[in-house]
């Protein structure tokens, strides 16, 4: 069984930083898109990075780039979610995706999911 185990949330305040872990069981993530979303409180869910494990590509929403970094730790299966200068806007909850192949974009469905880690910035 394929589970998706994510880590590193937290309070914050704002200007803070936070890493984010995303820990695959099940399988070792070759080829697969690697996603971060998250749901703010109240409104629907966004697509925050995506992490392509076969070429190392990534893309942000526009809100988060310069400030969020995903990256992968192949040694340790792991993806990342870099969260530098947070503000409260990021406040929500953040899940883990993955799918199989390509293409790698927030709009693709994604099979697996993990339980959410919560994200609060604030004063």
């Amino acid at each position: 069984e394929v589970q998706l185990v994510e880590s590193g949330g937290g309070l914050v305040q704002p200007g803070g930083s936070l890493r984010l872990s995303c820990s695959p069981t099940g399988y070792a993530y070759r080829r697969y898109c690697m996603a971060w979303f998250r749901q703010p409180p109240g409104k629907e869910r966004e697509g925050v990075a995506t992490f392509y494990t076969d070429a190392s590509s990534t893309n942000y929403a526009d809100s988060v780039k310069g400030r969020f970094t995903i990256s992968q730790d192949n040694a340790k299966n792991t993806l990342y979610l870099q969260m530098n200068n947070l503000k409260p806007e990021d406040t929500g909850m953040y899940y883990c995706a993955a799918r199989g192949g390509w293409p790698c974009r927030f709009s693709e469905p994604f099979s697996d999911w993990g339980q959410g880690t919560q994200v609060t910035v604030s004063s």
